[in-house]
């Protein structure tokens, strides 16, 4: 799913009994709403998230990404894999210009091709495994193969009669490009790359999986499924899923290639035809899930083999069209903001993400400098900040730009407003971030140097659905020189709400 779309996955690893999983996320977002990739990087650092997949290869994400130790799987989107599956050389280009372009500075360790290709694309089915051999050969020209290896993400749509895992099988109808496939991962070490949706095998079974059973909450023995030819427990669909994919590949007498989970998750909320898509179970399902994983617990077939695991995903979509749920599936909205507060006491410091007391406003890049002038106008006028720091001789005055000082004035506002939602919007031009904008002698309101101050009042800032000009201040920026006119801070107080 969310195929031509960036996404940024967490958790490569080529699982083994000795190696411990990884948990990750992936974003998949349009590029003209989402943060800057430097804000991007900035989040999955303070969420501790440490290996990362591109859904194609964003030249600015992979610059972003250089010099950070950060693990990247880079991917070869569904578009370009009829011309990659064909051509030695398109595919030599492509690696050229997407990796070795990048490595060492970038540390590329993965290369995904195409997305859930054989339900998605199936007319591409025939080359795919040309694509992934093509693919390889450029990193074997380049002496990047034992670094970075090749494979492709599956739907487990591709998998018939998955209960009881132990009579599982691929669909005999892709047998002429499984085979091949699974051979060419188990000859270079890689992995097989499965999508797993416990949401979407609950709605879809009419009521015969319980939610209980999707969400991984806790099942009495009595309610746990069990595999009559191999009489092993399942308490998760989850697991039953991944058993089911490994039963598969021993079908075709393949039994040394480990799973790694590059999709999983449970949208927050849905229209009225999904009522279980909900803030809590969304909440109950990952905060369960990255437990279950990173406890290496494995699966009833393989105990204690790490199941690496991309939760979909970082950000919310609210762009992306199509029903309710699929625009919302992420653990932050697009400012940065969690969607919810995951229960993951004990499982470790991967996605604490409670960013709420390391947030900062600041002016989006790129954005229209006449916009930041009237927001910066409305946020020392009407909005009533304390733009005193920014006057000459202040200090905050320099960088004397109105980028630096809508930054500062945006700031201010969002920390005086107890960072509410919508308040760190100023019609477009403004984004949460958890980089730290202070600099110098300039200590930013929300700062470890410096708390906020918070005053009753009436003032809102401009959203994006404001009718207001944003020009009633009388604070200008003229080059240098500047006219400000404030006695009073006022505000008003919303406080926002937590899901635990």
């Amino acid at each position: 799913m969310a195929s031509l779309l960036l996404f940024l996955f967490l958790a490569f690893s080529v699982v083994s009994a000795d190696e411990d999983a990884f948990i990750g996320v992936n974003i998949g977002t349009d590029l003209s709403s989402m943060p800057s990739p430097t804000q991007v990087v900035a989040l999955l650092k303070t969420q501790n998230i440490r290996h990362v997949r591109l859904f194609d290869a964003d030249r600015a994400m992979l610059l972003a990404l250089a010099n950070t130790g950060i693990q990247v799987i880079v991917s070869v989107p569904n578009e370009q894999l009829l011309g990659i599956g064909q051509s030695n050389a398109t595919a030599a280009n492509w690696v050229a210009r997407n990796v070795v372009a990048h490595v060492p500075a970038t540390n590329i360790t993965a290369i995904a091709v195409g997305s859930e290709v054989l339900s998605a694309l199936p007319n591409a089915g025939p080359i795919l495994v040309s694509a992934l051999k093509f693919i390889h050969s450029a990193l074997v020209a380049a002496n990047l193969d034992r670094q970075i290896k090749v494979s492709t993400p599956h739907s487990s749509s591709i998998i018939l009669d998955s209960f009881p895992p132990s009579q599982a099988f691929f669909n005999r109808t892709w047998d002429p490009v499984m085979v091949p496939l699974l051979k060419f991962l188990q000859s270079t070490g890689s992995y097989l790359m499965l999508n797993v949706y416990p949401y979407y095998d609950y709605m879809q079974s009419n009521g015969v999986i319980p939610l209980d059973y999707a969400l991984f909450r806790p099942l009495p023995p009595t309610k746990e499924a069990v595999d009559a030819n191999t009489l092993l427990h399942y308490t998760n669909v989850f697991e039953a899923v991944v058993d089911a994919a490994y039963f598969a590949m021993s079908y075709l007498n393949i039994t040394n290639i480990p799973i790694v989970v590059t999709e999983s998750g449970w949208p927050s909320k849905g229209d009225s035809s999904e009522p279980d898509a909900t803030l809590e179970n969304a909440n109950t399902y990952n905060s369960n899930l990255i437990r279950h994983v990173l406890n290496n617990t494995g699966t009833p077939k393989h105990p204690g083999i790490a199941v690496s695991t991309y939760i979909y995903e970082l950000y919310n979509e609210d762009l992306r069209p199509g029903s309710v749920s699929e625009k919302n599936w992420g653990l932050f909205d697009a400012n940065g903001e969690p969607v919810y507060i995951l229960h993951l006491t004990g499982a470790g410091t991967v996605l604490a993400n409670d960013t709420t007391n390391q947030t900062f406003c600041v002016a989006k890049d790129g954005a229209d400098r006449k916009m930041l002038q009237a927001a910066l106008d409305w946020a020392c006028g009407p909005g009533k900040v304390d733009c005193s720091p920014l006057l000459q001789g202040q200090p905050c005055y320099q960088p004397d730009n109105v980028v630096a000082h809508s930054t500062y004035a945006f700031n201010a506002y969002f920390q005086k407003m107890t960072k509410s939602p919508g308040t760190c919007d100023f019609k477009g031009v403004a984004t949460i971030t958890t980089t730290d904008p202070s600099h110098g002698s300039c200590i930013f309101p929300g700062s470890a140097g410096r708390n906020a101050t918070v005053v009753n009042g009436t003032s809102r800032a401009p959203s994006s659905n404001s009718t207001s000009s944003g020009c009633d201040s009388q604070y200008i920026h003229h080059g240098s020189s500047f006219t400000f006119t404030s006695s009073v801070i006022i505000g008003v107080v919303v406080l926002s709400v937590v899901f635990l």
